[in-house]
């Protein structure tokens, strides 16, 4: 199937690590690619459309631009983006968390250039078998361009868009990242945990510790510290487990009384 974003050829990629290396797999057979990252440069691929090292300033030429940096060094990639990225240009970035990102890109980039922050909610471990079915969300900050881009994620990719703004994705991945990684951190740091004697539930569980066990630190870091909502999820979450702790300890009958009031609200609505 022909790629429906017709006016894009060329992508340029900056940032060559897990996930930049995971898109470029997926996007190489529909677009020209030029990727840059001193640390991590890929070698020159004759495949597909082509795939080659380049300067920020080759990058910034391509008719799309994707910012695949840790969130923290956004701002740094931007500033090397900047002077040479074409008016129409769309920019977007692979960041786990939204707000800081797009007002960095917002107040940085220039005002001809389109803007969409993107969240693949997915990682080299769960896309091992493909994307198809896989979701991302996309949030539209500046230009037009959000349909045609959801349209070929659909349609080509097969992943499953979601549309929001920063603020409501944010808040929604407080809970949905942050207490999978934070739950994933803290069983690591209890191995060795067990493996034959195991039970459904538990083996879910491990199978997802083990999706984001090996994210680099700095996804870890952005999921709890960059996005403003992740703070208020963590202090309920530790608040409730103290909770626990003290029912378990002194039978105090607060946690439990609590919990089969909920229940009973959740089947007064059903």
């Amino acid at each position: 199937m022909s790629s429906p974003i017709r006016t894009i050829s060329t992508i340029g990629i900056m940032g060559f690590g897990a996930f930049g290396r995971l898109m470029t797999r997926h996007l190489q057979s529909h677009f020209a690619l030029r990727i840059c990252d001193p640390a991590s440069a890929p070698a020159a691929d004759a495949s597909g459309k082509g795939l080659r090292p380049a300067t920020a300033a080759e990058v910034a030429s391509c008719d799309l631009v994707i910012l695949a940096v840790p969130v923290p060094a956004i701002p740094e990639a931007i500033a090397a983006l900047r002077p040479h990225l074409r008016a129409g240009a769309i920019v977007l970035d692979v960041g786990s968390v939204k707000i800081g990102p797009a007002r960095a890109m917002q107040a940085a980039l220039p005002d001809d250039v389109e803007i969409i922050g993107t969240h693949p909610l997915f990682g080299p471990q769960s896309a091992r078998n493909g994307l198809a079915g896989l979701k991302v969300a996309l949030c539209p900050i500046r230009g037009k361009s959000t349909p045609r881009i959801a349209a070929f994620l659909r349609h080509v990719l097969k992943l499953k868009v979601i549309v929001t703004t920063a603020d409501a994705h944010d808040r929604e991945v407080a809970m949905v990242q942050g207490l999978t990684h934070l739950i994933a951190k803290i069983l690591v740091r209890m191995e060795p945990l067990p493996r034959t004697m195991t039970t459904a539930s538990f083996d879910l569980l491990m199978q997802a510790t083990e999706m984001v066990r090996y994210d680099a630190p700095n996804v870890f870091m952005a999921i709890e510290r960059a996005n403003p909502h992740a703070k208020a999820v963590r202090d309920r979450f530790f608040a409730l487990a103290e909770e626990m702790r003290l029912f378990l300890e002194h039978g105090d009958g607060g946690f439990t009384d609590t919990a089969e009031a909920h229940a009973d609200n959740q089947l007064l609505t059903v």
